[in-house]
């Protein structure tokens, strides 16, 4: 809290720009401390939630569309990333709702979640409702954890936020390895008996 509250003191209003600018690129504890500032009163938490959401939900539309714009052409004469990225569209078409709703949460997946759907037939419209409702509910939960449970959430991040980072990215790898490779087996040609 101390580096919040120190940010708070040199830039002023300019943290809801640091912030927001934060979030459309990445989720991480910036939200988390800007709500326990905004239980402090050192933040309004009205400004500290539509600055959350509006980036997290922006940086995802533009991940989206310039995957949708320019993401054939990246993958256009590379055979491996190609089959790589059509296994990529079979997953996401049987599990991309729960997956714009889960990718927001796994360190480092943030940052490139939305750039898979940019390769799916998923329409845009469809999309960007998705990616306002997990916005706001990421927002809801980070922003409102902060909120709520700053100090104890200080005291856990000091201790122990690495290791609860790593392991839901790990359990994030799992479940997104398990989904692949039940798509294969159910994509894989039935031997007759």
């Amino acid at each position: 809290m101390d580096i919040v509250q120190s940010f708070l003191r040199d830039y002023g209003v300019a943290i809801y720009a640091l912030l927001f600018a934060y979030c459309a690129l990445k989720s991480g504890t910036l939200p988390l401390f800007a709500g326990y500032a905004a239980q402090s009163g050192s933040l309004d938490l009205g400004a500290v939630g539509i600055v959350t959401f509006m980036g997290g939900y922006l940086g995802d539309e533009v991940r989206f569309w310039f995957a949708r714009r320019y993401g054939n052409g990246l993958v256009e004469g590379r055979p491996r990333l190609a089959s790589l990225v059509e296994t990529g569209k079979a997953l996401l078409d049987k599990y991309g709702t729960a997956y714009v709703f889960l990718y927001r949460y796994p360190k480092g997946m943030r940052t490139i979640g939305a750039l898979p759907l940019g390769f799916t037939t998923i329409r845009w419209r469809y999309f960007t409702v998705l990616n306002a409702a997990s916005a706001g509910l990421w927002t809801l939960l980070i922003v409102g954890a902060g909120y709520l449970f700053g100090s104890t959430i200080e005291q856990t991040i000091k201790a122990d936020w690495g290791f609860y980072s790593f392991l839901a990215l790990a359990l994030f790898v799992a479940a997104t390895l398990l989904a692949w490779r039940r798509l294969l087996r159910s994509a894989a040609p039935k031997e007759s008996v």
